[in-house]
């Protein structure tokens, strides 16, 4: 998996330039200008070419930056594709299989890292071999589309998704992908929010796709590593690596046994840190 924090990625109006400038101040790991859902037709064009300026102009430190386009059987994707063909990232919606990834691919060389939305049933199936597909860098869970058309009524505990939900967490675990859990639509029920992350972090999705700055702070805080679980990562690596120097076959911290995958995760979230 990247070792890019993603705690809390934004979705941003690619038509809205107050709002697009406004994100170089706030505390979220990456931006998604987008350029589909948040844009009326009559103005796709005119959106393209402000996120086109937006990133020209740069201001956004170290966040990721990605371009969500509009899908390629759409009278705006492959226009949207070939403006971002130097981007780093591009998001494309509604993927169903890993044929869209490789058109997009051959419409934008090698060099942009993809992002897949997984927002229908047919997007479920084929998620296994959409994370497999060259290139690929992270999937976005699309809840409110997925929902509407499994027909699944709203619950705070998302029951009827959490089979979608962990299949495709499990489908990024295999192949080294990030999985960003999907957006909460009530931006005034705080309470429900923070339990919709503890939620989709408790389901093993490394961040979570926002709609609004006021959503950042509490994906930060459930999705990223405490000083505690820091300080603990230290420990365990300093164990292993102190059991290896004198040569014992096992390591011990606080009474329990310290294996590689524990060293692993320790390394992994200490890494997570560094790039935040």
């Amino acid at each position: 998996m990247s070792q890019t924090r993603l705690c809390s990625v934004l979705y941003m109006p690619g038509i809205n330039q107050r709002a697009m400038d406004k994100a170089k101040t706030l505390d979220c790991d990456a931006v998604v200008f987008d350029l589909e859902d948040a844009v009326a037709p009559d103005r796709k064009a005119e959106a393209r070419e402000m996120v086109q300026a937006q990133l020209a102009a740069g201001g956004y430190g170290e966040r990721t930056l990605v371009v969500r386009a509009n899908g390629l059987d759409t009278p705006w994707g492959e226009d949207d594709l070939r403006a971002f063909a130097g981007a780093e990232r591009l998001c494309l919606p509604k993927v169903e299989s890993a044929g869209q990834l490789a058109a997009a691919r051959d419409l934008l060389g090698n060099e942009v890292m993809l992002w897949a939305m997984v927002e229908t049933p047919s997007g479920v199936a084929e998620v296994e071999a959409i994370c497999a597909a060259p290139g690929l860098e992270a999937i976005l869970m699309g809840t409110t589309d997925l929902a509407y058309q499994l027909r699944i009524p709203h619950r705070a505990d998302r029951l009827g998704l959490l089979y979608a939900l962990s299949k495709c967490v499990n489908a990024a675990r295999m192949h080294g992908t990030v999985a960003l859990d999907g957006v909460f639509l009530d931006i005034r029920d705080a309470e429900a929010y923070r339990a919709n992350c503890e939620h989709g972090r408790a389901l093993g999705f490394d961040g979570k796709t926002l709609i609004h700055p006021s959503q950042i702070e509490a994906a930060n805080a459930v999705f990223g590593v405490s000083e505690a679980q820091l300080e603990h990562a230290r420990r365990v690596i300093a164990a292993w690596e102190a059991a290896e120097a004198a040569g014992k076959g096992v390591a011990v911290l606080d009474d329990r046994l310290v294996e590689t995958m524990h060293v692993d995760e320790a390394r992994r979230l200490l890494a997570l840190t560094a790039t935040a």
